[in-house]
């Protein structure tokens, strides 16, 4: 086994990779970004989504396949995420995958899209597979679409530790962001305007009173966040933000304390990981909120206090992306753990 074909396209990210298992580094990472396409709408439209990967998969994947310089005869076999993810999507990409193998014989992997994140960590800046990587570590894995933590023993074995009671982190980015009128995808907008209020706390959001569990909730965080604009007189629950009344200074509030809220309460919950598995290396953090400066480096504060390294995956492997599919798909491989032509979606 030497170059596996990642392709990812589990929600608005249609992207393709090449994986030299030989040389241990990715030779090609294409991406085609739909946020523009989104942007009016507040959020991910799943048909237009899926829509978008039908008319763009095969130019990605041939841009990928350019970039490592080979062609699909070159490839050994396809890996396509498989499960979580919208299923229009992800059918795009699996039946996509499926064609290639059966068109040119190759062997097919499907993988979990959770898991392509867990060892997105893996990956170093230029592509290559890290080596001082501690096992076993805590993964914090969060996006807009989950919010979990996995106990990761090594490379070939992992387990769910904690999860998100309802609604993922950075779906509470991208909600807050709509409520004060700042547009989609919340996230980065949210971390600018915290950073020039030097992520300060002027509303003391609530934090998580239960301090041992491992598990998430943003939901009551985003209603604290509504009703303390409601409070303030700058919306209404029936016609929404008032024009006007959100003035820049308080979007900067709000997003200072929203953002400090959250990292604090990412915080209490690897203390508490930490607390009830002390023996392991360290930390990472992945997933598309890791590319979050604050708080990677509050994270990264706490684990330094406790003796326990940090580590996160260079922004391009933190967000949706196909080198991490590509790399896992190399790591099963390597085991021996292909799948079948009937692959399904979700399973």
């Amino acid at each position: 086994m030497c170059l596996v074909l990642g392709i990812e396209t589990s929600c608005d990210e249609t992207a393709a990779a090449v994986f030299d298992s030989s040389k241990k580094v990715v030779l090609s990472n294409s991406l085609f970004s739909q946020i523009a396409l989104h942007e009016k709408f507040g959020g991910i439209m799943p048909e237009v989504a899926s829509r978008s990967h039908v008319e763009k998969i095969d130019i990605i994947v041939q841009d990928a396949l350019d970039k490592a310089n080979i062609t699909l005869d070159d490839i050994s076999a396809v890996a396509v995420t498989q499960t979580p993810g919208l299923v229009g999507s992800l059918l795009v990409g699996i039946c996509f995958a499926k064609g290639i193998a059966m068109a040119k014989n190759k062997k097919l992997l499907g993988i979990n899209h959770n898991e392509a994140h867990i060892y997105s960590s893996l990956l170093s800046d230029d592509g290559f597979l890290r080596n001082d990587v501690p096992f076993s570590h805590l993964c914090l894995s969060v996006s807009g679409g989950h919010t979990s933590m996995f106990l990761v023993h090594d490379r070939e074995k992992y387990e769910v530790i904690g999860q998100t009671l309802d609604d993922a982190a950075g779906e509470a980015f991208d909600k807050v962001s709509k409520l004060l009128g700042l547009g989609y995808p919340g996230g980065p907008v949210i971390e600018k305007l915290a950073r020039e209020m030097d992520f300060k706390d002027f509303f003391d959001f609530p934090r998580p009173r239960d301090r041992t569990s491992l598990d998430f909730s943003f939901s009551g965080l985003k209603t604290a966040v509504l009703y303390k604009l409601v409070e303030l007189g700058v919306y209404d629950l029936r016609s929404g933000i008032i024009p006007g009344k959100a003035d820049e200074e308080l979007q900067k509030k709000v997003a200072s304390s929203l953002l400090v809220c959250i990292a604090d309460t990412f915080a209490i919950r690897i203390k508490a990981a930490l607390k009830k598995f002390p023996d392991v290396a360290g930390v990472s953090m992945v997933g598309g909120v890791a590319c979050n400066k604050y708080i990677r480096n509050h994270l990264s504060g706490v684990c330094s206090r406790r003796g326990k390294a940090f580590l996160a995956p260079p922004p391009k492997f933190c967000t949706d992306n196909a080198a991490m599919v590509a790399l896992v798909g190399a790591l099963k491989a390597e085991r021996g753990e292909y799948s079948l032509f009937s692959l399904d979606v979700g399973r």
